[in-house]
């Protein structure tokens, strides 16, 4: 028995460390909250705790987290430069999973799931080539204001959390109903001060948090190394012309392509925005140095255009406007019929003016042009043309882009 003894003793000794590691790292973590330590007996929300254990050995959150893992160095980054608590992360695991294509039906998007009109009093963009709700630096950069703002108004770290659910003026209502700005009077479940969903979504945010303190779970799990990877698994931003496509950035710099509009999902299409000055983009941190080596801008770069179907509009019109072919439009926008419907939108390649930049430059294939005809009039031999674009026979169609050398 004394052998036995001493060989659990350890254990027993580790056992309550972890215990008592754990109930201080649970108290700390009210505490960046401006919650009291008497919250963590709160029966509702230990049920979401309990059930959220379940969910996470389930790897149901691990999937969303492995999803996102390049988001999560620059939103914990951002947080810390706002002199906001960390544990607010998990606010974002409540909103959205970590998913930055997440789409409510009251039209909330992105990781902060901000609404159109909050989203561009902080400063986001939200048109006919972007919206920045689904752009993780971006929208994390409003998110960081937003909560900012709240927690100035109200004074503590919970009150900013619900507002952010609730809004401002339905928890200001609620603190003046209740007398008292305190947690546990103001998620009253008979009195219900707040809306059923406001009194459950910090409980939501504190189970997550405690799910990710647990030292003991974090020892079965891999959920600590997804929130602590360094730095350089981040992601970094490159700056490129109006028109650029993704696709071409995905093959010279070697990223794949599902990978580079999953960090891009704020772009509509693959393509750079037509806005002066060209736009940033996001690409893994590790293909940073590849890029800038293997990178180089398009001499003649293609313009993209939003039109708008109206009453009236067939391709061939629309393609005579923008003097492109209705075979390009067709292609750019993968339809299979020439059928418009009303308000239809149609990304409309524009060739910006053709010149000639010191050896090169492209040729959008018109109707009745022929090699020999481009040929004769660029003053270039057929089998220079052919040989530049890679061309086994003299077939060309109207749309397609020949480069061209003197």
């Amino acid at each position: 028995m004394r052998i036995l003894f001493i060989f659990l003793l350890p254990l027993f000794l580790y056992g309550n460390l972890t215990n008592f590691s754990n109930n201080n790292k649970e108290i700390a973590l009210l505490k960046s909250f401006d919650i009291e330590p008497s919250f963590l007996y709160d029966p509702i929300m230990n049920n979401m705790r309990n059930k959220n254990n379940s969910v996470y050995k389930n790897n149901h959150f691990f999937k969303a987290m492995e999803e996102a893992y390049l988001f999560i160095p620059s939103i914990k980054q951002i947080l810390v430069d706002n002199d906001i608590p960390l544990e607010f992360l998990y606010l974002v695991m409540a909103e959205s999973n970590f998913s930055n294509k997440a789409y409510s039906k009251k039209r909330a998007s992105g990781l902060w799931q901000f609404m159109p009109a909050t989203g561009k009093l902080y400063g986001l963009t939200i048109d006919e080539y972007v919206d920045e709700r689904r752009d993780p630096v971006k929208s994390t950069e409003a998110a960081a204001k937003f909560l900012t703002d709240l927690h100035k108004r109200f004074g503590k770290w919970y009150l900013a959390a619900i507002a952010y659910n609730c809004g401002g003026g339905r928890l200001n209502s609620a603190i003046k109903q209740a007398g008292t700005d305190d947690l546990a009077v103001l998620l009253d479940e008979k009195k219900k001060y707040l809306p059923k969903e406001s009194r459950y979504y910090i409980r939501k945010i504190v189970a997550l948090a405690l799910v990710g303190y647990d030292e003991e779970y974090m020892l079965e799990s891999e959920y600590e190394y997804l929130l602590n990877r360094a730095s350089a698994y981040s992601i970094s931003k490159v700056n490129l012309a109006p028109g650029e496509s993704l696709r071409r950035v995905s093959k010279l710099a070697g990223i794949p392509l599902s990978e580079l509009q999953k960090l891009n999902r704020h772009l509509k299409y693959d393509f750079v925005p037509p806005y002066k000055g060209g736009y940033d983009i996001y690409i893994p941190y590790i293909k940073l140095a590849d890029f800038k080596q293997k990178y180089t801008p398009d001499s003649v770069q293609n313009i993209y255009k939003i039109h708008v179907v109206a009453n009236g509009d067939n391709l061939y019109n629309i393609g005579r406007k923008y003097n492109v072919s209705y075979k390009v439009i067709m292609d750019f926008n993968r339809m299979k019929s020439s059928k418009l419907s009303l308000k239809q939108r149609l990304v409309i390649p524009i060739e910006q003016n053709t010149q000639k930049l010191k050896t090169d430059f492209y040729y959008m294939v018109r109707k009745g042009d022929t090699l020999e005809s481009i040929a004769k009039t660029h003053r270039i031999s057929v089998q220079n043309i052919k040989l530049q674009n890679r061309l086994t026979s003299s077939v060309i169609k109207i749309g397609d882009r020949l480069k061209l050398y003197e």
